[in-house]
């Protein structure tokens, strides 16, 4: 919707695109919840066990990407199990103009799970108390340091005998 004394504005002619990364959608991939500790007495600071897992994988459409950020819990009390708990929470990412793949996969193992993390936080939350247990706050996570991490890996890493 136009006037005709407004015009509408247009990119310039030969200006680069920015780079755009748009949430398309979000959701629980999977989810459970082991909570053999329910009726324990809970005198301690539980051991909290905490793993962060993530996978980016390109879909059938040629911009489009689902990022899956996974988090292990394992709480315990004394040694005693108190609760286990796995969430593989994805989103359907839409990247465009990234010409390159390093830095496709730098937004996509940073960015996009810095995205979905508030909604798998809030998750594991909710479901920590649901279950009977103190709700528990995950820090926030450094994604740009778990990237790094995984880069130095993969280049220590020694390659495969041909």
């Amino acid at each position: 919707m136009s006037d005709e004394g407004t015009p509408a504005i247009q990119p310039q002619a030969g200006a680069p695109s920015l780079p755009n990364l748009q949430v398309v959608g979000q959701y629980i991939k999977d989810l459970s919840f082991e909570n053999p500790g329910a009726t324990s007495n809970i005198n301690d600071r539980p051991q909290i066990e905490l793993a962060v897992d993530l996978n980016a994988a390109r879909m059938a459409e040629a911009d489009m990407y689902e990022v899956e950020l996974k988090i292990r819990v394992d709480a315990k009390n004394d040694a005693k199990p108190l609760f286990l708990l796995e969430v593989a929470y994805a989103g359907i990412f839409r990247l465009s103009n990234v010409p390159d793949t390093a830095t496709q996969q730098m937004i996509l193992l940073i960015q996009a799970p810095h995205m979905l993390f508030p909604f798998v936080r809030r998750i594991v939350s909710d479901v920590v108390r649901d279950g009977g247990m103190p709700p528990l706050m995950i820090e926030p996570i450094d994604f740009m340091q778990l990237y790094q991490a995984r880069v130095a890996q993969a280049t220590t890493a020694p390659q495969g005998t041909a």
